[in-house]
């Protein structure tokens, strides 16, 4: 897996960056006039309380959605002024993407789950799961290849699914909760893979999370609040006791 380079130090930027969902009479502002840098190769920890825009920003540094107003630049292309086509294969092209609830086919073995995205490429099936093997072994499941979901621990099945957002090589990885679903040993196996894809094979991560342990993984932490992006090294007013132990 190589290391993105481009003129840009910034892999993604956002300026005066609004989302606002409309429905009938009513409006929510999931995001209002955020300014963010993240810099190549950074790891980028988002918190917050529940609906305060993280897995909206996500959306849209991914394009699976598009700002109201602002300008959202990634990896230097300004992605928001992009055609449905384009951006499709921009986003399969740039961007791996990771959710909380693993969306594995439960009918397919690892191998075939991390092959999926390689199917919508020009690799002959030889390349596929060459690609998909890599993947794997950089995850550390290369002896589980031939196992089904069903077959593997919750861990396990998260990073098949970190495998299947790598396997095209992409610049930017995006994880919403990943460890959400995970105890504490599983999610410290997961949040291991995504340190090491960092830091030895430099990606630029962002995840969300609510969980302050996940967050010490990142080599940053940002906090929004009710659409806000707060200012760095700035905590939410209620945020020890939102976090603290029950």
């Amino acid at each position: 897996m190589s290391e993105e380079t481009g003129q840009s130090e910034q892999a993604v930027e956002l300026r005066g960056v609004v989302k606002e969902y409309r429905r009938d009479e009513f409006s929510v502002l999931a995001l209002n006039n955020v300014d963010l840098d993240i810099p190549r190769n950074d790891f980028l920890a988002l918190m917050g309380p529940s609906g305060s825009g993280k897995s909206t920003m996500l959306h849209l540094i991914a394009g699976i959605d598009r700002p109201t107003a602002g300008r959202l630049t990634v990896l230097g292309d300004d992605i928001g002024g992009m055609g449905e086509k384009e951006l499709a294969a921009w986003r399969s092209e740039n961007i791996g993407y990771i959710f909380q609830t693993f969306n594995l086919i439960p009918v397919l073995t690892a191998l075939e789950n991390v092959e999926l995205p390689l199917l919508l490429t020009r690799l002959n099936k030889k390349q596929r799961l060459e690609n998909a093997r890599t993947a794997l072994d950089i995850v550390g499941l290369s002896d589980r290849i031939d196992h089904y979901p069903r077959q593997l621990s919750g861990g396990q099945e998260q990073r098949v699914a970190i495998a299947r957002a790598i396997v095209t090589d992409p610049a930017i990885i995006l994880a919403d909760e990943p460890t959400g679903d995970l105890d504490a040993a599983s999610a410290k196996e997961a949040l291991n893979v995504l340190a090491l894809l960092n830091e030895q094979h430099g990606k630029t991560i962002v995840i969300v999370t609510h969980d302050p342990h996940a967050a010490r993984y990142a080599r940053k932490t940002r906090y929004l609040e009710k659409g806000d992006l707060l200012p760095e090294g700035q905590l939410p007013e209620d945020w020890f006791a939102t976090t603290a132990p029950t």
